[in-house]
């Protein structure tokens, strides 16, 4: 067994307090990081739920449109799981000689609000037979 040289010399053994509080220092900004990178994901992963619940929504209204003769020219709304749409319909100009064509563009302009606030606009044209006379 080792001995000192100086034998009333007391050992001096373990850690000093600064240097215990050194390492809680840097045990405490590990986890910090930890922290906000969990916190960082758990928003993303949040996010991420409520624009795909929109997306699904605006799929829904866009699938249960009625069909091209029967929608109506002007505005629609309403609300699908707690997602409030608009749709304002127009009837869109071109070039053709009036009474040419057999089918007119019909321009749709779709507005989706999700309960959280953000907002889903998509603008699209479909075709319809010209209104008989």
């Amino acid at each position: 067994m080792w001995q000192s040289a100086k034998p009333n010399e007391p050992r001096i053994e373990g850690f000093t307090l600064i240097e215990a509080l050194a390492a809680i220092a840097v045990v405490a900004t590990g986890l910090a990081a930890i922290g906000g990178l969990a916190d960082s994901s758990l928003r993303s992963d949040l996010h991420t739920r409520r624009h795909l619940a929109q997306i699904f929504a605006t799929r829904e209204i866009i699938a249960g449109l009625p069909r091209r003769d029967a929608l109506p020219f002007g505005y629609l709304s309403g609300v699908l799981n707690g997602h409030e749409w608009r749709i304002h319909s127009t009837l869109m100009q071109t070039t053709a000689a009036a009474g040419a064509a057999e089918w007119v563009p019909q321009g749709i302009a779709l507005l989706v609000r999700s309960p959280y606030g953000s907002t889903i606009e998509i603008d699209t044209i479909r075709m319809r037979r010209r209104p008989t006379k």
